[in-house]
């Protein structure tokens, strides 16, 4: 039986909620719906390596709250430290993405910033990028929040 191995991040939903960014079951890597948020600096502790939860609940800035491009890239990049904190290679082990757009003008520039993130085009750079899903037209929590974006990894 595999075990379940957790991500956290200084996000303090995590904590409010009781999730983690990414959770790791045998070579299955899930990565939870991720926003362009600020974060708390983690713990300075050198020991710690899982960066407990803040208990600071209050809310995080949205970053780049006028641009679904930039905040795709900011999203993508967090998706690939958490896919790296769980022993995965983004480039290679991404192999689903599903993205959630507020403004269907804005699903161009979530593509653009999905085919330069790297995921799922192999070692060489020659695959064809993950399987993925654009859902277009979806509310989020904050109005400021233009993409939500979840990933799936398998490590062989």
């Amino acid at each position: 039986m595999s075990q379940l191995t957790h991500h956290r991040t200084s996000n303090p939903y995590e904590s409010l909620f009781k999730y983690s960014r990414a959770v790791k079951k045998g070579p299955f890597i899930f990565v939870s719906g991720t926003t362009a948020v600020s974060l708390p600096e983690p713990s300075s502790d050198p020991q710690d390596t899982t960066h407990p939860p803040s208990t600071d609940h209050e809310a995080p800035e949205i970053l780049h709250p006028t641009s679904a491009y930039l905040q795709s890239q900011h999203i993508f990049t967090e998706i690939a430290k958490a896919v790296r904190a769980l022993g995965g290679d983004p480039a290679t082990d991404i192999v689903r993405v599903r993205m959630y757009v507020t403004h269907e003008e804005d699903g161009g520039e979530v593509g653009k910033a999905l085919k330069e993130s790297g995921f799922g085009i192999g070692e060489r750079g020659e695959g064809g990028g993950p399987a993925a899903t654009m859902i277009l037209g979806v509310k989020f929590v904050h109005p400021d929040m233009r993409v939500e974006i979840e990933a799936d990894a398998v490590v062989l």
